[in-house]
This record gives structure tokens, sequence and C-alpha cells, in this order.
């Protein structure tokens, strides 16, 4: 019988699981800036962007697509002149080389200005573009597409104080837990939930791209060259890892190419899903046991971000791979006991992977996190699982999850300020 709740399940999904092209911190300004362009009414001649330190340290080393460069600068100026605000994440999706080109013209002529906006949210862009002696202004705050003002010479457009959904998040509103996630996951009509499977489309695509070309750090063409030559296994297991990171590879680097992201971020809904696409490939599982078991990974990793927040000291790719191997569980043939273990275990192993940027080296956290995750899901299947009496595990497994949010948001604020002031000053 179909729960009430799961149409918020759905809900959630359709609003944190979208195509995303490029890192998506860059595209936030890049979206902010075609936002304050579309205000101003002509191509700008300066641009002066805002950002808060967590955004700028997750924008500085992550390539832009279609531009060549990195930085938010140049996602700004590309935003500015070739972007299309309507299209969200995909906001640079129709940038052509001549804009491209326009945009790093405009970097290397000073015309554009980046900043830390002091006292913001950790979710924070604001972009002052001037032109034709008028400006235009877009702020956007706590989530990647979530513009709450427009200007125009000052006047005011377009304001919206509080982020759209603001009530759903509220805690005591907050509809999952991994329980109701698996029931949801194993109990809903396929018919429901088999727009998941647009994930795995995408996400394949892009690291089918990862292994076919040079992009990045080759992390995944590496693992793969390897197996060639005999020095690693062509199992399961590396299969996952090097999926996973050539895609990361791509996307890192900039390839012209979507991701179906989570909660925000590419990298994440990346994570969550190569490595269950991996284990349906090698298990030869249908569409519909691919689908319930990219359901519990994408929602996972959507409450576990959720308590973490959508930018913080810990990686993403721990809470993505912690996601993706519960799926993995599910495709195994575990359950709810199963998949409990499999969150203490990744919560034993690998709570305290800092995070220092977006940029080509994620994708070896992400081959690392990828990793922990399938070791996490088979001792659980074995029947072994950390418990309560080893750190910050809880038996519990929604107070171990807190227990996990408490170390990213309180214990590492202060390594997030370190590891923010240690790459401006390289900058």
């Amino acid at each position: 019988m179909p729960n009430s709740q799961w149409p918020s399940f759905i809900e959630l999904l359709h609003k944190e699981v979208v195509p995303a092209l490029g890192c998506t911190e860059p595209v936030a300004v890049a979206l902010a800036a075609a936002h304050a362009v579309e205000a101003l009414g002509c191509q700008p001649e300066n641009i002066k962007v805002l950002v808060s330190g967590n955004l700028l340290k997750n924008g500085m080393g992550v390539g832009v697509p279609g531009t060549g460069a990195t930085g938010m600068n140049i996602a700004a100026a590309v935003g500015a002149i070739g972007g299309k605000a309507a299209r969200g994440l995909e906001v640079l999706a129709e940038l052509t080389p001549e804009q491209a080109e326009a945009g790093r013209n405009m970097v290397e002529a000073g015309r554009v200005h980046v900043g830390i906006a002091e006292g913001s949210p950790l979710l924070y862009a604001e972009v002052l573009v001037e032109g034709g002696g008028h400006t235009g202004r877009a702020v956007l705050e706590h989530e990647h597409t979530n513009i709450v003002r427009i200007e125009r010479d000052g006047k005011v457009l377009f304001s919206r104080e509080e982020p759209e959904g603001a009530a759903t998040a509220k805690s005591d509103e907050w509809p999952l837990s991994i329980a109701a996630i698996h029931e949801f996951a194993t109990q809903a009509p396929f018919e429901d939930i088999s727009f998941i499977l647009e994930a795995a489309r995408l996400n394949e695509a892009v690291a089918l791209e990862g292994l076919a070309r040079e992009y990045g750090l080759q992390v995944g063409r590496t693992i793969d060259g390897n197996i060639r030559k005999r020095l690693m296994s062509d199992d399961v297991a590396t299969l996952a890892v090097k999926l996973t990171a050539a895609a990361s590879d791509a996307r890192m680097d900039g390839v012209m190419m979507p991701v179906m992201s989570n909660s925000g971020s590419g990298n994440q809904g990346i994570t969550c899903t190569m490595p269950v696409v991996a284990f349906a490939m090698r298990l030869e599982a249908g569409d519909e046991a691919l689908a319930r078991a990219l359901i519990m990974s994408h929602l996972t990793s959507i409450h576990v971000k959720h308590r973490l927040g959508r930018l913080s000291a810990l990686c993403g790719a721990t809470v993505a791979s912690m996601a993706s191997a519960c799926g993995i569980v599910m495709l195994l043939g575990g359950g709810i006991e199963q998949i409990d273990r499999t969150i203490r275990n990744m919560v034993g192993n690998v709570a305290g992977m800092i995070c220092d940027g977006a940029k080509t080296g994620c994708a070896m956290k992400v081959a690392s996190a990828v990793g922990a995750g399938v070791q996490s899901a088979m001792l659980a299947m074995d029947g072994m699982g950390v418990t309560r009496n080893e750190g910050i595990v809880e038996d519990d497994i929604e107070q171990c999850i807190a227990n996990l949010a408490r170390l990213g948001c309180d214990g590492m604020a202060q390594a997030d300020r370190v590891v923010l002031d240690i790459m401006v000053a390289k900058s």
C-alpha cells in the first residue's frame, strides 16, 4: 500500500537529482551572472562578484565547461556573455566558442573582479554587472539555483526572502529516514520511480567519455590501462571505481556534457550512480532492480546531506559513496539490516576526509571513497559492522548520521577556515 509520504520523496528526488553542466559552484556564479545581465539588458562592460568562502573554495581549481579555463572569474564572464538563465544548472549549455573567447578576453582585461562576501551564508553568490550606464544585480543563496534577488539600477525586480522549499527542509518536517527510504525503494511502483534511470544514462555517458579521452588526472583511464596490463583485476569493485573516477575526471576538467547531480553536486550525483550501475552490469540486473537501488542511493545521499549541509568541510564523495554502497547492498539481496551496517562501516572508515575545493584531484577522492563503499557493503553482507563501541559510530542509524553531521558542521568548522586560508593565500 502506498505510503502517504511517498509523493514528498518523489518531489525531493525531482528537486535534488537534476542535470548539471560543469561543477555546480562556478556554475552557480555563472547562473547569477546570467540573471544579472538579463536585468541589465545589454552586454556587460564590467563584472563584480562576491561569493561565500565555501563557494570560492569549490570554484578556484575546477574547469568551466567550454572555456578551457578555471576559476570564478571566467565562470562569471561566460555566464554573463553567453549564459541562459532559464536553463538553471545547465546555464552554459549553449555557450559558443566565440562567447568563451570573449569571456577569456574580459578576464584578461581585468574587467572581472571576484571577492569574498564576509558574513554570508555558506552558499552565496552576488553578481553586479555594469554596462551602458546601467547596472544589473543578482543574488543567489542557500541552494545552487536559488536566486533570491534581482535588481536593475538599484530597483528591485524580483525578491524572495526564503529559499524555495524551505518549509520542507525544516528538521521537524523532514520526511526521510533510512528505514523510510528503504521501504520506498523496495515497495514503490516501478512506474513511479523509473525516471531515476536517466541518472544512469547521463552519468554512464560521461564515464565512457572520461575513459575515451585524456581528462584531468586520468584516474579512470589509468585504472583501465592497468587492468589491460594485468596489474589490476577486472572485478566488479574495480569497475565501480574505474567508471566513477572516469566520470569525475571528465566533469572536473570541464567536459561539455551534463551529469545527473545530487544535492547540488555533480560529483555526488556521479558517485551515487556509477558504483550501482557497475554492480548492476556485472550482476546482470534488470531496469527495475537498478532503479530501486538508485532510489536507495540517491535518497540516502539527500537525507545525509540535509543534516550535513550542501557545502561543508567533509568531502561529499564520502556521503555519496556511502549512499551508493546502500544501493549495492540492495542489488546483492541485502535488506535494512545490511544497509544499516554499511552506513556504520562508512562512518567508521572515511568520515574525516576533508573537502579542499573542487578540482581534478577530486577524482582520486571519489575513487578512494567508492572503494571504501564497496568494502563496507561487502563486510555488511557478511554480517560485519562497526559498533557503537568505536569512535563516532552509533548503533541507532539515524543517530549515527547525526554524529557524522555534527562532526562535519561543528567539529570541522575550523578546518574549513584553515583550508580556505591556505587556498586563498596561494591565489
